[in-house]
């Protein structure tokens, strides 16, 4: 069976952004490169051309790999889903019980997740934790630095 990969609908258009980026955009000038490097003789001893074949192999690596997630897809619409339980696309607001520090995190596929933009992992330790909970249940969460408690203050999803 052929493992389904859970991204919302801007993370599968990222997805299909930096492919056609790669494909439109970097291939040819990779291909360019290599061209101009090649017309410089010796390739034995060619850094650009070493360099253009690298960054070759890379793009062609990252394109595959992007069109493997893509045909695994399992694409959520958040807009439909509703309800007071976290699940995957949730917008969640946690309270830090030690610190009183908030923090909102929405849930999302784990090849879009970025912290600093507030997006986690559904297999993140804080989304494990608080999957299937309700708004004013209390979660322990395992982190590096030790045990933190959170309180989910806010369950939405638009």
């Amino acid at each position: 069976m052929i493992d389904k990969i859970p991204m919302t609908e801007a993370g599968h258009a990222a997805m299909m952004d930096e492919i056609k980026h790669l494909k439109s955009v970097e291939r040819p000038r990779i291909i360019r490169a290599i061209e101009e490097a090649r017309s410089h003789g010796d390739l034995s001893e060619n850094a650009e051309y070493h360099a253009a074949k690298e960054q070759q192999g890379w793009t062609e690596a990252r394109v595959a790999e992007l069109e493997d997630k893509i045909s695994r897809a399992e694409v959520i619409d958040i807009s439909k889903l509703s309800g007071d339980t976290v699940k995957f696309g949730a917008k969640v607001t946690l309270v830090d019980e030690d610190t009183e520090d908030e923090a909102a995190y929405q849930i999302v596929g784990e090849f879009e997740a970025d912290v600093k933009k507030g997006l986690i992992s559904v297999s993140s330790p804080i989304a494990r934790a608080i999957i299937g909970k309700r708004k004013g249940d209390s979660v322990e969460v395992a982190t590096p630095g030790g045990g933190k408690s959170y309180e989910i203050l806010k369950v939405r999803y638009n």
